[in-house]
C-alpha cells in the first residue's frame, strides 16, 4: 500500500514536471518575437487561458468582469502547488486576520499576497505585453528565483486593467505601422489621434478611479481586490519618451498617516529595483514626481489599506510605438520597455518574498492598530439626515460599496465636534435618526483619509488634487467628533410614497442626484413634468423651489399608468413621492401659475475631438449615457460650424482649447442659436473661448499689475518650478455662496463646496446672474498658491447670462469632475433640464 502510494505520487510529480517543462513561451504560443508587435488583448487572454489549462495545480484564472465593450477582465492567481492546494484557506485567513471576515484564522503559515496590475492606461502598452512573459517565468520549473518567490508569495496578475483603451491603441498602431517600424518621431505611427488609448471606453482615467469606482472596470476589479486584500500592489505605467525609468522610493508628499514600515519598504524595494538597472546600465530615477497623497491611485489606495503600493513608470507611452529615436540619438524599443517592466516585476516579487513574514505581520498590525486605536483627532462622524435623506442615501451607497460599518444614533444628545459646513468646532445636537459611524472598524485608515476635513500636505508640489473630503463631495451636513460614538441600530430610510384615489398631482422634492435620475426616467416614458420656481405649501407640507409637479392635466392619455410609472421609478431610485388632491397652494403659487413651469424634454448635444479635454468630454458622456441614461448627441468638433444647431435645445462645451473650433463664424452661429432659444453650457476652461468676446458678458479677472523693484527681478532659476505653483490650485475646496432663488441653484442651500482645479478666475457678471460666487476668504481645504488665492477672491463660479430667448451657462469649475463629486451633479442637471423653461 505504501509502495503504491509512493509510485502514484512520483507519477503525479513527473506529470506536473512534464506539463510545466512543455509550457510554451508567449513567443512560441503566439508565434512572434518579443517586441516585434503589439499583442491584441484577446491574444493575451488566450495565452493566460492556455497557461491556466496547462498548470491546473498552480494557476487559477478568474474572470472578474467585463468592459463596456464586452472584453473580459481577467486575473490569474499563481502559487506553489502546496499553497495552491490551500488557496481558499490562505485568502480567508488573510481576511479573518484583519477583521474583514468572521472567524479565527487557521494556524498554517501565511504567505504574502502580491497583486501586479498592468496597463491601467491603455496606450502605456508595454505592460500588457510584459504580462505573458511574467506568468511564463513564474511557472518556469528551472527558475530558482520563481520557486523562491512562490514559496512565500501568492501572486495575482492582472494583465490588462483597461482592455478597451489598450485595444484602441494597439489596433490603431498595428494599422499604421509598415512592414518595419519607423523610428522617426515625426512618422504617422507616433502621432496617436484623439482621444488616444489612455482612457477606457467612456474616456475616464481608471488610474484616478480606485477609490471612487465610478467606472464599470473599477467596480468589478475592486470587488475582487477586497476579496484578497494583498500586502503588495505594483502598478505598471509608462511616461514620456525622454524620461528614464521611475521606481520607488516615491516622491514627497507622503500622506502623514503612512506608517514607518511602509516608508521603510519603499526604500527596501528601491534597492531590489535598482539591481538589474545598475548591472545593465539602464537609466532610472526615484524620489521625484510621483507622490503618495491622492487616495484614488493604484499606489495610494493599497497603501491606505495597509499594503505596499508602488508605481512603476517606463519611458515610452503612446508615442513610442515599436521603436522611436530619442533626443540623445538612441532608439527606445518595445523590447527594451518590456525587459525593464519584466525586471521590476520580479524585483518587487523578490522583495515581498524575502520579507513575507514581516510583511504579513505588519499588515495585520496595521489593521489591528488602526481599528483599535484610530489615527488622527477625530474618531467618529455624524451625518445629519432630517430633510437630507436622499443625499445621505447616496453617501451610504458608497459606504456599502466599500464595506464600511455605520448605523443610526438611536437617541438625541449633545456632542462637541467639528462642523464641515461651518469650518469650525462647536456643539452639535445628534438626533436619533442621524447616521453615525466611527473608526473602530476594519480598514479604519482608509475611511479616516476619505473623511478628513483638511489633508495635511507636507509639500505643495503634488501630482494631483490635494483635497477630496467626502462630506463636501456629497453635500452632507456632517460633523467630525473626537469621541467614540457607536451606532445604536440599522439605518432604515423609508421610501415615502403616498397615493390618493383622486390625485390631482404628484410631487417629488428636488434635492439630490436621485431626483435628477427620476426626472430623466419619467421624461423618457412620456410623462410631462413641471417645476416650481418658488417654494410653496400644500396640504400641510412645505416644498422648496425646484420641486417636481406632475399633474394629471397634460398626462391624461396615460390614465392609471401615470401613477404606476411614477411609483415604480420612485421605488427603484429611492425617491419620495407625494400625491395631492388639489392644485391650490395654501402658501405660494397654485399649480396653474406661471411660477410652476413646464419642463421641456431637451435635446442635448456635446462636442468631442481634437482640442477638447478628453476626460472633460468623457465626464459629460458618461453622465448622460450611464448615470442618468438620457440620450445625448456627440458632435465631432470639426462639424460644429456646419451643424444645424436648431435641432438641439442644449449644447455643452466640455473643457478644452476652442481657439481653432470656435472661430468667428462658428461663434456667431452659436450666438444666433442662443438668441433663438438655445442654451449653451460652457465648462471650466471652455469659458476662455467666450470671455471677452462680443455678446458675452463673461470677463476674466486681470492680474493686479504691481511695479517690480529691481531686486524683485532677481529670481532664482532653481526655484522656478516651486514659484510657478503660487498661481495654481491643484484641487482645493472652496466655499461658494449661492443665490438659491435662481433655477441653477435649485436643490441647494446658501453654501456649496466646490472643488477648484485651476487658477482661472472671472469677474462677476455685470448683466447676468451671479448664481455662485466666492468672496474674500473662502478656501476651506487643500492647497492653493498665494497668487491663485488672491485671484480667486470675489470670483464667479457659476453664472447665467440671458441672451435673446436663450441663455449661456458659465460653469467655471467642473461639477462632474471624475464623476465622484456627487454634489455637483444636480447643479449640472439644473443647467440642462430646469434652466430657461
Amino acid at each position: 500500500m505504501q509502495k503504491t502510494t509512493f509510485i502514484n505520487l512520483l507519477m503525479f510529480l513527473l506529470l506536473c514536471f512534464t506539463s510545466q517543462a512543455q509550457l510554451q513561451s508567449p513567443e512560441e504560443y503566439l508565434k512572434f518575437k518579443k517586441g516585434d508587435r503589439f499583442l491584441r488583448h484577446h491574444q493575451v487572454v488566450s495565452y493566460y487561458e492556455y497557461v491556466a489549462a496547462q498548470n491546473p495545480s498552480q494557476v487559477k484564472l478568474i474572470q472578474y468582469g467585463s468592459t463596456n465593450e464586452g472584453r473580459p477582465l481577467i486575473a490569474a492567481v499563481v502559487a506553489s502547488a502546496e499553497n495552491f492546494a490551500a488557496l481558499e484557506e490562505i485568502r480567508t485567513n488573510n481576511l479573518k486576520a484583519i477583521g474583514l471576515l468572521d472567524g479565527k484564522p487557521s494556524t498554517r503559515k501565511q504567505p504574502a499576497i502580491a497583486w501586479m496590475s498592468y496597463n491601467v492606461h491603455g496606450n502605456e502598452s508595454c505592460g500588457t505585453n510584459t504580462a505573458p512573459f511574467v506568468i511564463h517565468e513564474l511557472l518556469n520549473p528551472n527558475s530558482a528565483r520563481s520557486k523562491a518567490i512562490l514559496a512565500n508569495t501568492v501572486v495575482i496578475l492582472d494583465p490588462s486593467i483597461n482592455p478597451d483603451g489598450y485595444d484602441r491603441y494597439a489596433n490603431w498602431y498595428n494599422q499604421k505601422v509598415g512592414a518595419k517600424y519607423n523610428a522617426n518621431a515625426a512618422a504617422w505611427e507616433h502621432q496617436e489621434p484623439w482621444p488616444g488609448g489612455r482612457f477606457n471606453h467612456y474616456i475616464f482615467d481608471l488610474n484616478r478611479d480606485w477609490a471612487w469606482q465610478v467606472q464599470k472596470e473599477s467596480q468589478e476589479r475592486m470587488a475582487l481586490y477586497r476579496q484578497w486584500m494583498p500586502q503588495l500592489h505594483a502598478d505598471f505605467h509608462e511616461q514620456g519618451v525622454e524620461s528614464p525609468y521611475y521606481f520607488s522610493p516615491a516622491a514627497k508628499p507622503y500622506h502623514e498617516d503612512i506608517t514607518a514600515w511602509q516608508r521603510e519598504f519603499q526604500k527596501i524595494i528601491g534597492d531590489y529595483n535598482k539591481k538589474d538597472f545598475d548591472k545593465n546600465g539602464w537609466l532610472y530615477f526615484s524620489k521625484e514626481r510621483f507622490d503618495l497623497l491622492y487616495p484614488s491611485y493604484g499606489d495610494t489606495y493599497p497603501t491606505y489599506n495597509g499594503a505596499f503600493g508602488m508605481t512603476y513608470e517606463q519611458g515610452g507611452s503612446g508615442r513610442a510605438g515599436l521603436g522611436i529615436v530619442k533626443r540623445d540619438g538612441d532608439t527606445l524599443t518595445l523590447k527594451q520597455r518590456i525587459d525593464h517592466h519584466f525586471s521590476t516585476s520580479f524585483a518587487c516579487l523578490d522583495a515581498i518574498s524575502a520579507n513575507a513574514d514581516k510583511a504579513v505581520t505588519e499588515f495585520i498590525k496595521f489593521h489591528d492598530n488602526t481599528s483599535k486605536n484610530p489615527i488622527g483627532p477625530y474618531k467618529s462622524y455624524v451625518i445629519k439626515t432630517k430633510g437630507e435623506e436622499a443625499r445621505v442615501k447616496e453617501f451610504l451607497n458608497y459606504l456599502d460599496k466599500e464595506g464600511f460599518q455605520y448605523g443610526v444614533a438611536g437617541k438625541d444628545y449633545m456632542a462637541n465636534g467639528y462642523s464641515y459646513h461651518d469650518d469650525k468646532a462647536g456643539f452639535v445636537k445628534v438626533e436619533a435618526e442621524d447616521v453615525v459611524f466611527n473608526l473602530y472598524q476594519p480598514r479604519s485608515m482608509f475611511l479616516k483619509i476619505l473623511m478628513e476635513p483638511k489633508t495635511m500636505v507636507e509639500d505643495s508640489m503634488t501630482y494631483d488634487i490635494t483635497s477630496w473630503s467626502l462630506p463636501y463631495a456629497y453635500g452632507l451636513k456632517a460633523y467630525a467628533l473626537k469621541d467614540r460614538l457607536n451606532p445604536a441600530g440599522k439605518v432604515n430610510f423609508e421610501n415615502k410614497i403616498t397615493k390618493a384615489e383622486n390625485a390631482y398631482a404628484y410631487l417629488a422634492r428636488w434635492q439630490s442626484f436621485s431626483d435628477l435620475k427620476f426626472l430623466s426616467a419619467i421624461m423618457q416614458k412620456g410623462i410631462k413634468v413641471r417645476s416650481a420656481a418658488k417654494s410653496f405649501e400644500i396640504e400641510g407640507q412645505t416644498y422648496p423651489a425646484g420641486t417636481l409637479v406632475i399633474t394629471r392635466t397634460g398626462n391624461e392619455r396615460l390614465g392609471a399608468q401615470l401613477e404606476k410609472i411614477l411609483t415604480e421609478e420612485a421605488t427603484k431610485l429611492g425617491v419620495g413621492l407625494t400625491a395631492v388632491t388639489t392644485g391650490m397652494a395654501t402658501k405660494g403659487s397654485d399649480f396653474g401659475s406661471e411660477n410652476v413651469v413646464f419642463l421641456k424634454m431637451p435635446k442635448v448635444a456635446t462636442v468631442a475631438g481634437e482640442g477638447i479635454s478628453t476626460t472633460g468630454f468623457g465626464e459629460v458622456w458618461h453622465f448622460f449615457d450611464q448615470q442618468i441614461q438620457y440620450p445625448i448627441t456627440v458632435l465631432p468638433e470639426n462639424t460644429l460650424g456646419s451643424t444645424n444647431l436648431a435641432q438641439f435645445d442644449v449644447l455643452i462645451l466640455p473643457g478644452g482649447n476652442y481657439n481653432r473650433i470656435l472661430n468667428e463664424s462658428a461663434l456667431g452661429k452659436i450666438k444666433e442659436w442662443v438668441r433663438n432659444g438655445g442654451r449653451l453650457i460652457a465648462i471650466e476652461n471652455a469659458l476662455k473661448a467666450l470671455a471677452g468676446k462680443e455678446g458675452f458678458e463673461l470677463k476674466a479677472k486681470e492680474d493686479e499689475k504691481k511695479k517690480e523693484s529691481d531686486e524683485s527681478k532677481l529670481k532664482i532659476y532653481g526655484n522656478a518650478e516651486r514659484e510657478s505653483i503660487s498661481e495654481e490650485t491643484p484641487g482645493s475646496i472652496y466655499r461658494v455662496t449661492m443665490d438659491t432663488t435662481h433655477p441653477l441653484a435649485f436643490g441647494y442651500g446658501n453654501t456649496y463646496f466646490s472643488l477648484v482645479l485651476e487658477g482661472a478666475a472671472y469677474q462677476y457678471l455685470n448683466d447676468g446672474w451671479n448664481v455662485g460666487v466666492t468672496k474674500s476668504k473662502d478656501l476651506i481645504a487643500g492647497f492653493a498658491g498665494v497668487k491663485a488665492q488672491e485671484k480667486l477672491k470675489n470670483s464667479l463660479i457659476w453664472g447665467v447670462q440671458d441672451m435673446g430667448r436663450g441663455n449661456v451657462v458659465y460653469l467655471a469649475n467642473n461639477p462632474l469632475f471624475r464623476g465622484f463629486w456627487q454634489n455637483g451633479k444636480l447643479l449640472f442637471g439644473n443647467a440642462v433640464f430646469v434652466l430657461g423653461n
